[in-house]
């Protein structure tokens, strides 16, 4: 039942908020995320998560006329407590992971020294493909990070990461790099036959729910043990 609530309410308040989105798209707790201003583009089989506690945004704050823009690659995962903000153009590629409480933004929102009506630096962002944004990481204006590389938790991304690298740090700097030659599994080799895939996802959500009920649940909010 969650789940088919969840789809409608996103077909009605969420969909038309975007610029265009591919098929196979889904949204975990809508209720919680945030869309604002355009355009704003998704992929196919997009994963977008939120919660109540942690509320996820994407945003799209032009810093003059005909610039903004947010881009969203195909098999793109991004996790509770994201927040990404475009004023001049923010483009994410394929099978990129975004963990929880990531920030992307393409500009500073205001200048050094005029903190009311300037915008302050601004420069566009380039996350390519296969990238993993750990737990926390801020990513600052006019950043290219390289496909495949990994950013460890907490790093703030003020300058280029190159292809096949793992960066950590304030500000981050590479710390390790990976082998091109190896084979990179990602969110498209599982999700390539999706209707496989969203059939076994549906089972096992059935299988977990096996047992549960209302009564069951009222216990478990009123009169826990630690066996819930």
């Amino acid at each position: 039942m969650r789940p088919r609530l969840d789809e409608l309410y996103s077909r009605r308040f969420l969909h038309p908020q975007f610029d265009s989105i591919g098929e196979g798209c889904v949204f975990a707790n809508p209720y919680f995320l945030h869309v604002l201003g355009s355009p704003i583009t998704l992929g196919k089989h997009v994963h977008i998560s939120a919660m109540l506690d942690n509320q996820t945004r994407l945003a799209v704050w032009p810093v003059s006329p005909g610039q903004g823009s947010l881009r969203i690659g195909d098999y793109t995962v991004i996790n509770p407590g994201a927040r990404i903000s475009a004023g001049v153009r923010i483009d994410i590629g394929k099978n990129v992971i975004l963990a929880s409480n990531v920030y992307i933004t393409d500009a500073d929102w205001h200048g050094r020294y005029d903190r009311v009506f300037s915008v302050g630096g601004h420069a566009p962002i380039v996350i390519e493909d296969n990238v993993w944004l750990s737990e926390g990481v801020i990513v600052g204006k006019g950043v290219t990070i390289g496909k495949n590389s990994i950013v460890g938790a907490g790093s703030i991304v003020v300058r280029d990461i190159p292809p096949n690298s793992v960066a950590a740090g304030n500000p981050a700097r590479v710390v390790a790099e990976l082998d091109p030659a190896e084979r990179f599994v990602s969110r498209s080799d599982a999700l390539g036959d999706g209707v496989r895939y969203y059939a076994d996802m549906r089972k096992l959500e059935a299988d977990l729910m096996t047992g549960n009920t209302l009564g069951g649940w009222l216990r478990s909010k009123f009169f826990r043990s630690q066996t819930d």
